[in-house]
């Protein structure tokens, strides 16, 4: 049997007969989302790792517990878990959940690209930095929106029962942070021209 063309749910049940390899699939499957995901708000690869180990034991006893219910929709709910356990982190450390810039993994390096020349790979990069910068700047609620959105492709109904606020919010926050970000690439393109 090929696991991988199996739904998740498919997976799920599969498992919960007793197949372990049908738990590694749907951790390989979503692994990279939900890593990344974990990484871009805790800017820390070890404590990334720990989150998303923690994310997974919990996955694990609530499927064996019989307490997973949420029929076709797996990924939003690893997600709504990691999300969580994220904040639980920062409310122990009583520090405020921060994106910083740095090397590692982003919504921009996971894009493929066609092959370039030295010039617009130099151009590329440096746009990108600048855009980062940029999100930084976001207040963090636009940015975790943002990242939801674009990194880990989840609906705005997902993004909103994940963070528990209402739709409406959802789109408001992600309405504001791309406002936001196209006023201030006006700001910046227009600093730069003064300066030129």
């Amino acid at each position: 049997m090929n696991f991988r063309i199996q739904t998740d749910q498919y997976l799920i049940h599969s498992y919960l007969e007793g197949n372990e390899i049908a738990l590694e699939t749907l951790i390989t499957r979503h692994k990279s989302k939900v890593y990344t995901a974990i990484y871009l708000l805790v800017k820390d690869s070890y404590l990334a790792e720990d989150i998303f180990q923690d994310t997974f034991v919990k996955v694990i006893n609530t499927l064996r517990a019989g307490k997973y219910n949420e029929e076709g929709k797996f990924l939003p709910w690893i997600m709504r878990i990691s999300h969580n356990l994220v904040i639980d982190h920062f409310r122990k450390d009583k520090r405020t959940p921060v994106i910083t810039t740095g090397d590692g993994y982003d919504i921009f390096e996971l894009l493929h690209f066609v092959e370039e020349n030295a010039e617009d790979k130099i151009i590329r990069e440096q746009n990108y930095l600048n855009l980062r910068q940029l999100i930084l700047k976001l207040p963090e609620e636009q940015r975790e929106v943002l990242i939801m959105r674009h990194y880990a492709d989840l609906s705005f109904k997902e993004i909103a029962d994940i963070t528990e606020v209402s739709i409406n919010t959802a789109l408001g926050r992600m309405r504001y942070a791309l406002n936001n970000l196209r006023k201030m690439m006006d700001i910046k393109e227009a600093s730069f021209k003064e300066i030129n």
